[in-house]
């Protein structure tokens, strides 16, 4: 039974982590961010992310998005930068047609940082991409 189950890769959608300037409170932040890069548009969005190491563990933070037009984006969370340390986990499910993808993200621990930032597609800035 479990290998006739059809499990499609998830290409063309990422998860970034951009550091931007707040301007309500002047400051700078780390925000997290869903990228539909897809010609399609996904729907009924569900995001799991948490933070582990060896010792420590972050609570589980979930986020639901009705639907997430194609090439487009969307913020997911503010990260503090006391999360860096941690691996930090972003399950992703989405319906894209009647089909259902699955996708683990995983940003190492110590990979957000200042000296990491890339282009992240369709945002037109810089940060850490995971894809």
């Amino acid at each position: 039974m479990k290998k006739d189950i059809q499990i499609p890769k998830v290409e063309d959608v990422y998860i970034a982590v951009v550091n931007e300037y707040n301007d309500i409170y002047k400051t700078q932040d780390w925000n997290a961010y869903i990228i539909n890069d897809k010609d399609v548009d996904l729907e009924m969005i569900l995001i799991v992310t948490s933070g582990y190491s060896e010792n420590k563990t972050t609570s589980i933070f979930r986020k639901k998005l009705d639907k997430l037009p194609k090439k487009s984006y969307a913020k997911i969370e503010l990260m503090q930068e006391g999360l860096f340390a941690l691996n930090n986990t972003f399950k992703v499910s989405f319906f894209e047609g009647n089909t259902m993808f699955d996708k683990t993200y995983l940003f190492r621990k110590n990979t957000i940082n200042l000296k990491a930032l890339q282009s992240v597609p369709l945002m037109d800035v810089k940060g850490v991409l995971v894809k």
